[in-house]
């Protein structure tokens, strides 16, 4: 495949052109398995290629497996670093996919559909999601509010604003009265209503916190995206209910 903008040979199909500084494509899809990566470059609505990233897993609990795992992540990362995308669309096994994750800093979203591929040349040409700067504490509405959990509680808030697409975050009243044996803080993100909105339950112990997420989607589908986005941010930190 040549750049399309100085028709300089490049080394894989969608490769960013180092010649003229040129993006070959907008968007990579990746398809996770524990031992098997696909990796898919898309632009507009053109496939350009699909290139295979395999491992060999190591024992489960050995140091090994860990280092496994980051080198199989890095070598699906890169892949992506190559192209420059503008956004990366991921599905999966979930440790690999944390594990790539952590190694970019591009546009990065969840899909969960029979044919990933397919999914995103569907919504190729939808309005994107907008991205809110606001800080943190600005998107911690009624930020004087009796928050549970202490520390971890109000961590569990912080890890959901940082999302790019949260707008705003309003906790909700505390109800006392569960039933809940668990110890510690748990934190989950419940099913996007109609406006792409989601409910934050935070427990401690028996008490329940339901608060308010405000997103930037417009629509259930777009918001079950953010909200699988903030559970798995919430399970890094050890917060997943």
């Amino acid at each position: 495949m040549e750049c399309r903008q100085c028709a300089s040979p490049l080394d894989r199909p969608g490769d960013y052109c180092l010649v003229c500084r040129t993006a070959n494509a907008d968007t990579v899809v990746l398809e996770l398995g524990r031992e098997r990566a696909t990796v898919t470059t898309i632009e507009g609505e053109t496939v350009h290629g699909r290139r295979v990233v395999t491992t060999t897993p190591e024992p489960d609990g050995s140091e090994r497996t860990i280092a496994e795992l980051r080198n199989f992540a890095s070598l699906v990362a890169d892949e992506v670093r190559r192209k420059r995308p503008e956004e990366v669309y991921a599905t999966g096994d979930r440790d690999v996919l944390r594990a790539v994750r952590a190694q970019l800093r591009y546009e990065f979203y969840r899909v969960e559909a029979d044919d990933p591929v397919e999914y995103v040349l569907n919504r190729k040409g939808e309005t994107a999601l907008e991205v809110v700067e606001a800080s943190v504490a600005e998107k911690l509405g009624g930020s004087h509010s009796t928050l549970i959990g202490n520390r971890a509680g109000r961590r569990a808030l912080e890890v959901v604003a940082e999302h790019p697409h949260v707008k705003k975050i309003i906790p909700g009243p505390i109800d006392a009265g569960g039933s809940g044996s668990r110890t510690g803080v748990r934190a989950k993100a419940t099913r996007a209503d109609d406006n792409g909105n989601v409910r934050l339950l935070i427990r401690d112990g028996s008490s329940v916190q339901e608060n308010r997420v405000v997103t930037t989607a417009g629509d259930r589908e777009l918001g079950e995206h953010v909200r699988a986005d903030l559970n798995d941010a919430l399970s890094e930190t050890a917060l997943q209910d």
